[in-house]
C-alpha cells in the first residue's frame, strides 16, 4: 500500500551479542610472586528485547530496519573484574504485536501491555574466569572459559490491533461512516469498494466519562480467507476484538445471506472467532420507511440486531448501549 503509514508486518534479522571470555589472569604483585588465579568473568552478550509502547500503533519505524545487532560482552580482567555486559537493543512495538520465527512460523512471544519487556533473542553468557577452576589439586589454573556464541535468526513481527469492538462487513457497508459518526476518528469515506485499506481506530465516548475503542477493519469479501480481495491480511485484527459488530446495509439483496457469508469467512479463517459476542447492525436504515423496515424484520433470524443510520443518527445511541452492555456482560 504505497503512501500508507500503517504497517502491520515486518521481517527482521536479529543477532544477539557474544559473551565475553573469562580471564586467565594470575595475581602478580610485589612480595606476592605466586598469588594464584584472579581472572574475572566475561560480560554477558547483549539481548534483543521487545518493549510495549502504547504511543505506537504501527510497525512502520521497523519497516526499513532489516538488521538488528546487539553488543558483545567484554572479557573479564585481573583482580576478579567482570567484563561489561554487551549493549541490549530495545525495539519499541505497539501493543498487540506478536513475534514469530520466520522459518517455522512458531509464535515466540506477544506484547499486550505498555512498558512490557520480553527478550526476543538472548545474548551469549560470559565465560568464567580461572578463579572458578581453582581447587586443592589445581591451584594455578592457567585457562578460562570462552564466552558463549551469539545467536541469530530471522523473525516476523505482526501487529494485531487491540480494540473492544471490531466492525465486520463487506466493502461499503458503512463501517467507516459509523466510526466517524460515533468517534473523533476521520477515516477516508467514499462510495467505492475498498476505500478503507488499513484498520482505523476510534474512541467512542459513553455515559459518565466512560469510553471504548472501536476498530474499522477493511472490508471482507467472500473468499477473503483464501486470499481474494484484500485477502486474510486484516482478518487477524479481528482476533483481538472483544465484541464483533456485523454490518449489513439495508439495501442488500439478502441481508441474512450476507451475514452468513461473513460468518463463514471468519469461521474458515479461525473457528474460535465465532465464540466472540456479536451483534448485527442493519446500516443505511434511512433508506427504509416503517413499512419496509417491518418487512426486513421478518427476514432477520438472529439476535441481537438493530437498525441504524450513521447519516441521520438513527439508532446510534441505542447501539452504543448495546455494545457497552455486551462488553460488560
Amino acid at each position: 500500500m504505497p503512501g500508507s503509514n500503517f504497517v502491520d508486518y515486518v521481517k527482521i534479522f536479529c543477532r544477539s551479542g557474544r559473551g565475553g571470555s573469562g580471564s586467565a589472569h594470575l595475581r602478580r604483585e610485589k612480595f606476592v610472586p605466586k598469588g594464584g588465579p584472579d581472572g574475572g568473568d566475561g560480560g554477558r552478550g547483549g539481548h534483543i528485547i521487545l518493549r510495549g509502547n502504547k504511543q505506537l500503533w504501527t510497525l512502520i519505524h521497523l519497516k526499513y530496519r532489516k538488521h538488528v545487532f546487539a553488543g558483545k560482552g567484554m572479557p573479564g580482567g585481573g583482580s576478579m573484574k567482570t567484563g561489561a555486559d554487551g549493549e541490549d537493543i530495545y525495539l519499541d512495538v505497539p501493543l498487540g504485536t506478536i513475534a514469530k520465527n520466520a522459518e517455522t512460523g512458531k509464535q515466540i512471544l506477544e506484547i499486550t501491555e505498555d512498558g512490557e519487556e520480553k527478550v526476543l533473542l538472548s545474548g551469549g553468557r560470559g565465560g568464567l574466569g580461572n578463579v572458578h577452576f581453582k581447587s586443592s589439586v589445581r591451584q594455578t589454573p592457567r585457562y578460562a572459559q570462552t564466552g558463549e556464541e551469539e545467536k541469530e535468526d530471522w523473525f516476523i513481527l505482526e501487529l494485531k490491533v487491540l480494540a473492544d469492538v471490531g466492525l465486520v462487513g463487506f466493502p461499503n457497508a458503512g463501517k467507516s461512516t459509523l466510526l466517524s459518526a460515533v468517534s473523533a476518528a476521520k477515516p477516508k469515506i467514499a462510495d467505492y469498494p475498498f476505500t478503507t485499506l488499513v484498520p482505523n481506530l476510534g474512541i467512542v465516548a459513553y455515559h459518565d466519562y466512560k469510553s471504548f475503542v472501536m476498530a474499522d477493519i477493511p472490508g471482507i469479501i467472500e473468499g477473503a480467507h483464501e486470499g481474494k480481495g484484500l485477502g486474510d491480511r486484516f482478518l487477524r485484527h479481528i482476533e483481538r476484538n472483544s465484541v464483533l459488530l456485523f454490518m449489513v446495509p439495508a439495501d442488500s439483496k439478502d441481508i441474512m445471506e450476507e451475514y452468513r457469508v461473513l460468518l463463514d469467512e471468519l469461521k474458515n479463517f479461525k473457528p474460535e472467532l465465532l465464540d466472540k459476542k456479536r451483534l448485527l447492525a442493519i446500516t443505511k436504515s434511512d433508506l427504509l420507511d416503517e413499512e419496509l423496515m417491518e418487512e426486513v424484520r421478518k427476514e432477520i433470524t438472529v439476535n441481537p440486531y438493530i437498525f441504524i443510520s450513521s447519516v441521520t443518527g438513527y439508532g446510534t445511541a441505542k447501539l452504543k448501549d448495546m455494545l457497552w452492555d455486551a462488553l460488560n456482560d
